[in-house]
């Protein structure tokens, strides 16, 4: 082997060494937290059959089949709350990370003012309140929105 070609074979492989190191780099390992999102999404779909205004599914309120006040937030919650854990999951990217971590964040906020808006007044006469499905649902997506932030916060600085 010639002096010169050696030089090439190690910045070849140094390359491929930093490319692979680039690569990891934009990658999460969720580690014992991949169960805790795996059941908070559960936790979400179950809220989903359980009642949560006035005796309405979640599942109605989704597909549009009652009037009630938490609609966005039904949706919100699927797709913070089911749809994002999973791809984000499946993929393991550290964008997706704070996409679902920024999700939850306004699903949760989206939970708030429904279990809120719920309880307020019309006239004299007092809101109906949360059922157990729509607090199921709003807590689920708090502990989405904890787990999610750590994770993506947890990302070592780049060198």
């Amino acid at each position: 082997m010639s002096e010169e070609q050696e030089p090439d074979d190690l910045a070849g492989l140094r390359e491929e060494i930093n490319g692979v190191g680039r690569s990891a780099a934009k990658r999460i390992d969720p580690g014992a937290g991949a169960l805790t999102i795996a059941v908070a999404a559960l936790a979400v779909l179950v809220s989903l059959i359980l009642p949560w205004v006035d005796g309405v599914q979640g599942l109605s309120l989704l597909f549009g089949e009652a009037d009630a006040l938490p609609k966005v937030f039904s949706y919100a919650a699927v797709i913070a709350g089911v749809l994002l854990p999973a791809v984000t999951l499946a993929v393991r990217r550290w964008a997706l990370a704070w996409v679902s971590a920024l999700a939850s964040f306004a699903a949760s906020v989206a939970g708030v003012l429904s279990i809120w808006t719920t309880q307020t007044t019309t006239g004299h006469h007092p809101g109906p309140g949360p059922g157990p499905g729509l607090i199921l649902a709003v807590v689920a997506v708090v502990v989405l929105l904890v787990k999610w932030l750590r994770l993506a916060a947890s990302r070592p600085p780049m060198q």
